[in-house]
């Protein structure tokens, strides 16, 4: 059984960036090790990102495993387009209390590994988010030390943005990248100067890492703003993403090898192959999420264990000094030293252990040099076929206001490519 002692120790990471650019990630603070399994998502079915339309709903749910249940508040706080923290005080984007005590806790119930599960909806008596705009919310103890921080988004709809995906115009990557044009149409809102006031983030798969910033409309067509860059908008397009279902904890299932219980249940996968120089195959994914869920209980909780996930990799290729990570949504698309995997001499395999809740994960193989600088297709290949999510948000900032509002926001699928 495992009783993790509390440190307060706060890790910070600062100017993570991949090739697209700055992202969210350099204002996250990752968890010490006795929380797990943070997920902050809309309450919308199947919508696994933090990005809600204002008004509704976003909830907040973690674990801590340590052995002292211990009482967490919360404090919401405005950035702007650049994840700067914004000009305005609380009271001009929240009504009630930008700051509150987590009431509503459970200690988990007939599990190896016990853990008090935490969970925070907004907006609540409390608090009410009451403009859009990028936000950052920072859980703490009760000493005020800070435990974690996540971003989430908020916006309106105040303009269509439609999106398409694009095989890549350069015959070099035609095979390998996909692009994504998008146009923002405003009949009803006047926008007197676009590439001033306009700014957007284009995603892929809702990973904060991938964030492509600072475009400019390429073309004016009466209400309308054009981005058909060629090159700008180019995303590598990876490979489908691997998974594994720890569901039936005692039992091997689909790309599980083996369950042994050791003080806790250990869950070994079958080892996982170079895909780079691999045909492409297609199989449905849920781009890099991942979803808690046990087979003995529907409350999954506070009824799902933890189970140690064994990773392998036969990774005969040339990473040079990069690392390997193990990469998805289950720590928020971070690089740690928890996911980054290490060569085991006597396997001849890449070898990585994480402490997973029960449930259908998601994850992929990244490298990533001295700089954090992501490469999501030396391990697994990018095959232009590859289905991902993309997503625009739109922000505007007339002359003389004081914060970014976000407008707008399109989503499309690479299942719908266009050549």
């Amino acid at each position: 059984m495992l009783h993790l002692k509390k440190h307060y120790f706060i890790f910070i990471i600062l100017a993570f960036s991949i090739s697209y650019g700055q992202a969210q990630s350099e204002v996250i603070v990752n968890p010490p090790e006795y929380i797990k399994t943070i997920i902050l998502n809309s309450t919308q079915t199947n919508n696994y990102a933090p990005i809600i339309k204002l008004g509704e709903s976003l909830i907040l749910q973690f674990d801590d495993l340590s052995d002292s249940q211990e009482e967490y508040s919360y404090k919401i706080e405005h950035y702007d387009y650049n994840w700067k923290i914004s000009k305005l005080i609380a009271t001009e984007y929240i009504n009630g209390y930008n700051s509150d005590w987590i009431r509503d806790y459970e200690n988990s119930f007939n599990t190896l590994q016990p853990y008090t599960y935490y969970k925070l909806v907004l907006p609540n008596e409390k608090t009410q988010i009451k403009l859009t705009g990028n936000y950052l919310i920072t859980i703490l103890d009760e000493a005020d030390n800070i435990i974690f921080t996540r971003p989430f988004i908020v916006y309106q709809s105040l303009v269509d943005v439609g999106v398409t995906v694009h095989k890549s115009r350069d015959i070099a990557t035609i095979n390998s990248k996909q692009n994504i044009e998008f146009s923002i149409s405003h009949p009803d809102l006047l926008i007197n100067n676009p590439s001033q006031e306009i700014k957007v983030v284009v995603y892929q798969n809702n990973d904060w890492n991938t964030a492509i910033k600072n475009l400019k409309p390429q073309f004016y067509r009466g209400n309308q703003l054009l981005y058909k860059y060629s090159d700008k908008t180019s995303f590598w397009a990876g490979n489908e993403y691997l998974f594994f279902d720890t569901k039936e904890i005692r039992n091997a299932t689909n790309n599980i090898a083996k369950s042994k219980l050791d003080g806790l249940f250990n869950t070994y996968l079958y080892t996982d192959e170079l895909r780079k120089n691999k045909p492409y195959t297609y199989y449905p994914d849920i781009n890099g999420n991942f979803l808690i869920r046990t087979i003995d209980s529907d409350i999954n909780a506070t009824e799902a264990d933890y189970s140690y996930v064994h990773f392998t990799l036969e990774a005969y290729t040339d990473v040079g000094e990069d690392d390997i990570y193990i990469y998805g949504d289950f720590n928020d698309w971070q690089l740690t030293d928890e996911n980054k995997m290490s060569y085991n001499e006597r396997l001849k395999l890449y070898t990585g252990t994480l402490l997973l809740k029960q449930g259908f994960y998601n994850y992929t193989y990244v490298t990533a040099n001295e700089k954090k600088q992501v490469n999501n297709h030396a391990i697994e290949g990018s095959f232009y076929q590859t289905e991902n999510d993309y997503s625009v948000l739109v922000y505007y900032k007339p002359i003389g206001s004081r914060y970014d509002q976000i407008i707008g926001y399109g989503t499309a699928n690479s299942e719908n490519l266009r050549n």
